[in-house]
């Protein structure tokens, strides 16, 4: 009968699977570190990405905070503007808008029959006063004035007989009262200017 020792073929078939686990265990820690290092790459990549953009978008943002500083610069000196503006008409209007009213007034005083002797102007509301030669010749004026083009509304308040003792003639005192257009132009003026300047008219 024949007798084979399998001890040393047990021993190196041990010794064998030793050796297959540490190689597969020394594998398995290279892989992982393999592996974390390629998380640790691509995220190192992505960070880096990231950071790229946040600084790209913090320029973007530094641009747009300039652009908007510069537009409120803008509006702030187009408001100064309009409010130049606003201040230029009011003084063309109070300048102008009277000049035009004597003049219509002195249009339409009947020549030699009609004295004025008193103009009050407020508020858009004139109170005249004066001596004409009849009731006639006031009438006239009246009718001259509704045809002014400063002129909306005249109302006669009184008229009183009057005799002249040098010259020995009789005249009226009259009193009227009228409205003008000059504070609805006023109105109009600020109406136009509270956006954006209005056109300055030719």
């Amino acid at each position: 009968m024949i007798r084979v020792n399998l001890l040393p073929f047990r021993d190196a078939r041990k010794k064998e699977n030793v050796r297959r686990q540490l190689s597969i265990y020394i594998l398995s820690v290279i892989f992982l570190f393999a592996l974390l290092g390629f998380f640790f790459i691509n995220l190192n990549n992505t960070l880096a990405e990231l950071t790229d953009k946040r600084n790209e978008k913090q320029r973007e943002l530094a641009t747009y905070q300039a652009i908007t500083k510069r537009i409120k610069e803008i509006e702030r000196k187009n408001k100064e503007l309009v409010t130049k503006l606003d201040v230029i008409r009011d003084l063309e209007a109070s300048k102008t808008g009277p000049v035009r009213l004597l003049e219509e007034l002195a249009a339409a005083i009947p020549e030699n029959r009609l004295w004025l002797t008193s103009l009050v102007e407020k508020g858009g509301s004139l109170d005249l006063k004066g001596t004409a030669m009849d009731n006639d010749t006031v009438a006239l004026f009246m009718t001259n004035l509704q045809k002014a083009a400063h002129i909306q509304s005249v109302d006669l308040t009184t008229t009183k007989l009057k005799t002249v003792s040098k010259q020995k003639i009789n005249v009226i005192d009259f009193v009227l009262k009228a409205k003008t257009t000059l504070k609805k132009e006023k109105t109009k003026t600020h109406k136009k200017t509270s956006g954006k300047p209005a056109r300055r008219a030719r």
